[in-house]
C-alpha cells in the first residue's frame, strides 16, 4: 500500500479521499488555489501546497505544477478525484513518465473512452448496443446534416469530447440544424478544446442508468450493480439511486453483462462507470451505451452504501497490484439515495449563488445517513468552481424507507447565507409521481413548476 499520495482536486471529493486515507494510514498532500487557501481539504490534509490563482486553468488544471508538487512532496501516487484532470490522458501519461502511480487507467484507455465517438466505435465492435447515429471523422456540415436526416427528427448533436452535460443540443427539424451545429461547435471548442461532434437519435423518454465496474491487473472484472441517475437539470444529475428502480431482472442482467464486456475489451484497470440510456418509451427494454467515465463518480457513495464497501480503498488496492475478489463476494442489500445540495436558485434557472455560507448543518438522524462535503459554516462558496455544497446520502431497507429518510433529513438541514436547491430536493422527495414509479430525464422539465411553487429557494 502507499505511504503518501497527492490529491489533485478540491472540495468534497478531496475531503472524501482524505477520509479513506486516514483510515488506511496513508499520508495526504493537498493542492489548492489562492481562492481555496482556507478550504476544508487544505485543513484536513497532512501537507498542502498552493498551485496558483483562483481560475482552474491557472491552478487545478496545470499538469506540470501538480507534478512538481508530487515530486517535491515525495508522493507515490496521484488521486485525481472527478472533474478537472481526472480523465485527462496528459496527467496519466505524465505520472507514468515520472514513475508516479496514477490512480486511474492508463492514458491510452482514457483517450479511447474519453472521446464519445471512439468509445461508441469500440462498443459497436463488440456488439454492445449504441444509439443509432453518426460518429465518424467527416465533419463537413452537409455530411452531418445528411446523417441527421437519415437518423430522423428529433436528433441530438453532442460534442465528441464532451461531458458534464455541456455541448449538447436537441434539433427538432432540418431548419434548426445549421444554427444548432454552430452553437454546439462553439461550446465544444470553449469547454473541451475540440469542436468535433457526433449526431444521434434523440431518445424522447430516456432513463439514465449506469453500471459500476472494477478491473484489476490480473484480468478480473466485476460489476457493482447499477444506479439510476435520471433526475437531472440541464443534463446534470440532481438525485441518484441504487439500485435502479423498476428495472426487470433481465434488463439488469443484460446491462451488467454489456458493461463487463466493454471493461474487458479495453482491459480496464481501476474503478469506472459504464453509462447507458434505457428507452422507457419502448416495450422491448432497449438500452444503449453512451459513454464510460474512467474515474470515480460523484454518486459513488450510494453504491458503497448498498454493497458495504469503500470504492476509494479499492482504487488504492488495484493500483497497488492486489487482485479483486470474485464477483460472488460482492452482495447488495437495501436501497440508497443521494441528493446534491448546490448553491443555486432553481427558480431562476439554477443560477449559481456564491457567497458566505453563514450556517450549514445536516442533523445526524440515524447511522444510515452520510454527508460528503468540503464546506463548514463560515466558509465562502467561490464563484470560480462548481456549485456543489454537499452530498446527502441515506440508506433504507426499501426505496420507500430511503425516500422517507431523505425527506426528513433535508427538511432539517440548516443552510443560511446563500440560496440553495434544498427546497427543490424536498419537493422531489414528496412528489407522488417520484414516490410511485421510476421517472425519466424529463422529470424536472415536466414537473418543474409544480415542484418549485410550494417552496421557492430563498436567501438565508
Amino acid at each position: 500500500m502507499f505511504v503518501r499520495i497527492l490529491i489533485a482536486n478540491r472540495g468534497e471529493i478531496a475531503c472524501r479521499v482524505i477520509k479513506t486515507c486516514k483510515r488506511l494510514g496513508i499520508e495526504t498532500v493537498a493542492v489548492f488555489s489562492e481562492a481555496d487557501r482556507n478550504a476544508l481539504h487544505v485543513q484536513l490534509a497532512d501537507e498542502a501546497h498552493c498551485i496558483g490563482p483562483a481560475p482552474a486553468r491557472e491552478s487545478y488544471l496545470v499538469v506540470d505544477r501538480i507534478l512538481e508538487v508530487a515530486k517535491s512532496s515525495r508522493s507515490e501516487a496521484i488521486h485525481p478525484g472527478y472533474g478537472f484532470l481526472s480523465e485527462n490522458p496528459v496527467l496519466s501519461q505524465a505520472c507514468l513518465d515520472a514513475g508516479i502511480v496514477f490512480l486511474g487507467p492508463p492514458p491510452e484507455v482514457i483517450r479511447v473512452m474519453g472521446a464519445k465517438d471512439a468509445a461508441k466505435r469500440m462498443a459497436e465492435s463488440i456488439d454492445v448496443p449504441v444509439i443509432p447515429g453518426y460518429h465518424g471523422d467527416d465533419q463537413d456540415d452537409a455530411t452531418l446534416q445528411n446523417h441527421a436526416q437519415r437518423i430522423g427528427w428529433p436528433c441530438l448533436i453532442k460534442a465528441a469530447a464532451g461531458g458534464g452535460g455541456r455541448g449538447m443540443r436537441r434539433v427538432n427539424d432540418a431548419a434548426e440544424f445549421a444554427q444548432s451545429l454552430a452553437a454546439v461547435r462553439r461550446e465544444a471548442k470553449s469547454f473541451f478544446g475540440d469542436d468535433k461532434v457526433i449526431v444521434e437519435r434523440f431518445i424522447t423518454q430516456p432513463r439514465h442508468i449506469e453500471v459500476q465496474v472494477m478491473g484489476d491487473n490480473f484480468g478480473r472484472y466485476i460489476h457493482l450493480g447499477e444506479r439510476d441517475c435520471s433526475i437531472q437539470r440541464r443534463h446534470q444529475k440532481v438525485i441518484e439511486e441504487a439500485p435502479g428502480c423498476g428495472l426487470s431482472d433481465a434488463l439488469r442482467s443484460r446491462m451488467r453483462a454489456a458493461a463487463l464486456k466493454l471493461a474487458s475489451a479495453i482491459e480496464y484497470k481501476g474503478v469506472g462507470t459504464i453509462e447507458f440510456l434505457v428507452d422507457a418509451g419502448r416495450d422491448d427494454e432497449a438500452f444503449y451505451f453512451i459513454e464510460m467515465n474512467t474515474r470515480i463518480q460523484v454518486e459513488h457513495p450510494i453504491t458503497e452504501k448498498v454493497f458495504g464497501i469503500d470504492l476509494v480503498e479499492y482504487q488504492f488496492l488495484i493500483a497497488a497490484g492486489e487482485a479483486l475478489p470474485p464477483q460472488d463476494r460482492f452482495n447488495a442489500s437495501g436501497y440508497a439515495i443521494e441528493a446534491r445540495i448546490c448553491a443555486e436558485d432553481p427558480s431562476r434557472g439554477y443560477r449559481p449563488t456564491p457567497g458566505l455560507l453563514r450556517e450549514f448543518s445536516v442533523p445526524q438522524l440515524s447511522e444510515h445517513l452520510r454527508v460528503d462535503t468540503g464546506f463548514r459554516s463560515g466558509d465562502e462558496i467561490s464563484p470560480w468552481y462548481d456549485s456543489l455544497v454537499a452530498k446527502v446520502i441515506v440508506y433504507g431497507e426499501s426505496r420507500e424507507d430511503a425516500v422517507r429518510k431523505m425527506s426528513d433529513t433535508l427538511a432539517r438541514c440548516r443552510i443560511n447565507g446563500i440560496s440553495s436547491n434544498i427546497p427543490l430536493l424536498i419537493s422531489i422527495m414528496e412528489n407522488a409521481v417520484y414516490q410511485r414509479t421510476a421517472v425519466d430525464t424529463n422529470f424536472l422539465q415536466t414537473y418543474g413548476d409544480e415542484l418549485l411553487t410550494p417552496r421557492q429557494a430563498a436567501l438565508g
